[in-house]
């Protein structure tokens, strides 16, 4: 899913926000820059980057990579047991419409296991704590990334077409409210 963020413009997180985060298999934390070859990955998996544009360009990459080590909020998920960084978790304050958005990527050999929802779930939970409502986009064609979205109670808000594709809005609201 595209993040919109980028992390030198991105505006302070709430204390609650920079504190890493922990379920019962994660860690998301802050990337770093031992990171930076999996976080690449991400970056350049035709399979990761399917419904997100494609693989970014090498001139990309590295002004990436310059900016996202410690910057708030974007969070390396990190598996609790052996130290593995599974993906990317986003949390951008103000972002979509001024809505608290959500985005994530995760590397290939780890779908299919949970881990993505495990994290996303946490981070839209965490984001909830300190925001009235969190959105998430994704491509019409991505039935994965809808159905995790679905399971950590995001419900479809809109439909539309951004970046040449349909694309469908998630959102969740602190109070329950869809609309």
């Amino acid at each position: 899913m595209p993040t919109s963020a980028s992390p030198a413009r991105a505006p302070a997180p709430p204390p609650a926000a920079r504190r890493p985060l922990r379920t019962e298999r994660l860690l998301l934390r802050p990337v770093r820059g031992a990171d930076l070859p999996a976080v690449t990955r991400l970056w350049t998996d035709p399979d990761v980057r399917r419904h997100l544009g494609g693989p970014v360009t090498e001139p990309v990459i590295r002004i990436r990579r310059r900016r996202i080590v410690g910057a708030p909020g974007f969070h390396a998920v990190i598996r609790a047991g052996d130290g593995v960084l599974l993906g990317l978790v986003t949390v951008e304050d103000g972002g979509r419409n001024g809505e608290t958005e959500v985005s994530y990527q995760f590397l290939p050999e780890h779908w299919g296991h949970g881990y993505a929802r495990e994290a996303v779930g946490a981070a839209v939970a965490r984001a909830l704590e300190g925001a009235p409502s969190v959105v998430a986009v994704t491509q019409e064609a991505n039935h994965r990334s809808r159905r995790l979205l679905e399971s950590v109670g995001l419900e479809h808000a809109e439909s539309f077409v951004e970046w040449d594709a349909h694309q469908v809005l998630y959102r969740r609201r602190r109070d329950g409210r869809t609309a």
